[in-house]
């Protein structure tokens, strides 16, 4: 039975919660009149997203009220909810007026231009797959940004937020497909190498130049798309067949002259008198735009860097060669003979290297820099290949170097160097994109002597912890129902014999072996730095970390540690006490006496790139134990309370969707009234004295990883 719609007054007393009649200028009772005149569904879904954006900024959510009642018709909820959204975002990277200026942008909307937007590909959905298709192709490492436009600069390719040119979903992905190859292919073939503005500058009407000019060069890679990647130029030609026209004679015959496997840019700037004089240019729904000022701009930024770059690191390989030789002359030798020779085969791209005739395998950032440096000229230079002379180049001016974590703090703020998180948004029921603002640094190391005294303050726990692990290292494990063993498993007999006596097959899994259990275990200790950690917490943390360092050396399991701690979104650390790959030396230990307590407690952010850490890491079981004192919180900030909470149960529902296994240990007695929700009632446990913590954590640690 469908339900009656909601009466005015009812919808007018939730709109004066979520929009805050203290502004008068929300005229709440003209909008609930507005919406009585829909069905249930259309009302649940407007005040639904009024609620979501007023959590956001409230005079945006009176502006998409105003406007839904009028769009439902002509637009697709999915299109309806991706636009809130994106307002959202908006406002989260450049303020209300841009955000309200997307609003009033709404209602340009035309129905039968945007007929297809419910089939409609969106970034956000696409550009993992896209940018994962990209890194497999040979050629310059381009990121997937996005933009206006399909474009790219020879760095990025950038794409619309909607592509929705075609009825079908998958058909509009696969066109996103085809336009991110195209756009790849002209960094590849050599689409970008010229001037295209000084180009066009010889021809009365450049624009027309260039419009022609980028037409040839969509012929020309459209054939080598043909053969270096014929699955998707099948798909291409059926999409094109749907949506563009067919091409006029003259353009059919330029087509067959740079369909040739060895046509170039060079054949496309022959042309293009004769296609400037064409009255028609054709224009493909997959081919992009072409921006020559970004093209120009990215590619003077690389040159002379570049250049610089790969140089300074032809020197450090003939150092290295020259250290590796043996019995060297004390005279002045000859200079070595460095060769590159590009091979570009099957359209992969590779560099072989020889020094004094022998073959030189390229590190892999030496290897990316011949590529990108023969991307734009089509071959080596000499003068790249001459090895960087001593003290010729600064390297602290020529490689980009990491910010001082400490020091980006000061002055005017920047995200340079930073790595930016997603942060769930429990009103809008949607993540804040690149929210939260992350450096990582290394935690001071304090070379005294709390680790020789931890240890000899627990003595008597550590030689029993040494006793629990070693046998837990050694501890065999009890097959059942195997086909061969040492011993029969009666629970097996016996369900064998009745199924005999049945009439049924007996099964021939009858035994039991024993073997050695195999640990494959990666684990990651995230400690809370937070301010309210300071004195006995963070002296028990510390001495936590010292006996289960013990432990873990132990058994051999893989394991890293690290500390977290921030002041709002724009400031969030991760403090790096020991990765993966550090060995336990006194650097380390160093490390653990040098925790101190910090700021505040975001915790979205830590959970979400340990959990990143993680997977990057092969093994069959990932754990991520939390070391806290209390609730997510963070500098009067709206972080506090059930936003915070939201954020880190949907963190910790991440990493456990990857297969990563999250588990809290807190000193918080208040615990009881959020870990369940965040964790799930069997990942946690409360200690209300925190001098348990040392004692426990091993223990804790055992149970947890068997």
């Amino acid at each position: 039975m469908a339900q009656l719609p909601h009466s005015a007054a009812d919808m007018e007393k939730s709109l004066h919660v979520w929009l805050d009649t203290e502004f008068t200028f929300f005229k709440v009772e003209e909008l609930a009149a507005e919406l009585t005149a829909l069905a249930r569904d259309e009302q649940d879904f407007i005040l639904d997203w009024i609620r979501r954006i007023a959590s956001t900024h409230i005079t945006l959510a009176w502006q998409f009220g105003r406007r839904a009642p009028a769009l439902l018709p002509r637009m697709e909820r999915r299109l309806l909810e991706a636009w809130a959204v994106h307002t959202c975002d908006v406002f989260d990277r450049t303020g209300l007026q841009n955000a309200l200026r997307v609003m009033e942008q709404v209602d340009s909307f035309d129905e039968a231009k945007h007929r297809n937007d419910a089939a409609g590909a969106l970034f956000e959905d696409i550009a993992p797959v896209l940018g994962n298709f990209v890194c497999g192709l040979s050629g310059r490492r381009l990121r997937i940004e996005e933009g206006d436009a399909a474009w790219t600069d020879g760095e990025r390719i950038v794409l619309p937020p909607l592509i929705a040119a075609l009825p079908d979903l998958d058909d509009n992905f696969q066109l996103a497909k085809i336009t991110v190859a195209l756009l790849w292919a002209q960094t590849r073939f050599g689409s970008l190498r010229i001037d295209h503005a000084a180009i066009a500058a010889d021809y009365d009407d450049p624009e027309r130049a260039l419009t022609r000019l980028y037409a040839l060069e969509t012929l020309r890679l459209t054939a080598r798309i043909a053969r270096e990647l014929p699955g998707l130029h099948r798909q291409m030609l059926r999409l094109r067949t749907q949506l563009d026209p067919a091409l006029p004679a003259t353009w059919q015959q330029i087509q067959a002259r740079l369909a040739t496997p060895d046509a170039t840019l060079d054949d496309s700037l022959a042309m293009l008198g004769t296609a400037y004089d064409e009255p028609d240019c054709p224009q493909w729904s997959d081919q992009g735009c072409l921006r020559p000022d970004a093209i120009a701009a990215a590619r003077a930024a690389r040159l002379d860097k570049e250049k610089a770059r790969l140089r300074i690191k032809l020197a450090e390989l003939l150092d290295e060669h020259k250290a590796s030789q043996t019995g060297a002359k004390s005279e002045p030798e000859a200079p070595p003979d460095l060769d590159v020779a590009p091979r570009d085969e099957n359209g992969r791209l590779d560099f072989e290297i020889t020094l004094d005739g022998a073959p030189l395998a390229p590190p892999d950032d030496v290897r990316q820099l011949l590529t990108s440096v023969y991307l734009d000229f089509g071959e080596i230079p000499p003068e790249y290949l001459t090895p960087a002379g001593d003290g010729e180049y600064d390297p602290n001016l020529v490689f980009d170097q990491p910010e001082d974590p400490d020091a980006v703090w000061q002055g005017t703020y920047h995200e340079k160097g930073a790595e930016l998180y997603p942060e769930w948004d429990h009103g809008r029921q949607h993540y804040r994109k690149n929210w939260c603002v992350m450096r990582e640094k290394p935690v001071t190391p304090a070379y005294d002597d709390f680790y020789r005294d931890t240890l000899g303050k627990h003595a008597g726990v550590v030689r029993q912890l040494r006793k629990k692990f070693e046998a837990l290292r050694d501890e065999n494990r009890l097959d059942k129902r195997q086909t061969q063993g040492d011993e029969i498993d009666l629970d097996a007999l016996i369900e064998a014999l009745a199924d005999s006596r049945d009439g049924r097959e007996m099964s021939d899994r009858l035994f039991v072996r024993m073997h050695r259990a195999e640990r494959n275990i990666a684990v990651v200790f995230l400690v809370d730095m937070s301010g309210s950690t300071k004195g006995w917490i963070n002296e028990a943390e510390r001495e936590a970390l010292v006996l289960l360092c013990e432990a873990l050396e132990l058994l051999g399991d893989r394991y890293a540690i690290y500390g977290f701690s921030g002041t709002t979104r724009k400031r969030c650390e991760l403090f790096r006490i020991k990765t993966f790959d550090d060995r336990f030396d006194d650097e380390v230990k160093a490390r653990i006496s040098g925790i101190r307590p910090q700021e505040y407690t975001r915790m979205g952010f830590a959970l979400r790139h340990m959990t990143k850490l993680l997977n990057q890491v092969e093994a069959k079981t990932r754990v991520l134990v939390t070391l806290s004192d209390g609730r997510p919180d963070d500098y009067f900030d709206v972080y506090r309370g059930v936003y915070g909470i939201e954020d880190t149960r949907m963190a910790l529902l991440e990493a456990s969707r990857t297969g990563v296994h999250p588990f809290c240990i807190t000193l918080d007695r208040e615990a009881r009234d959020y870990l369940p929700h965040m964790y799930g009632a069997a990942r946690y446990i409360i200690l209300d004295d925190v001098r348990q913590l040392p004692l426990k954590v091993t223990d804790i640690y055992r149970r947890i990883t068997t």
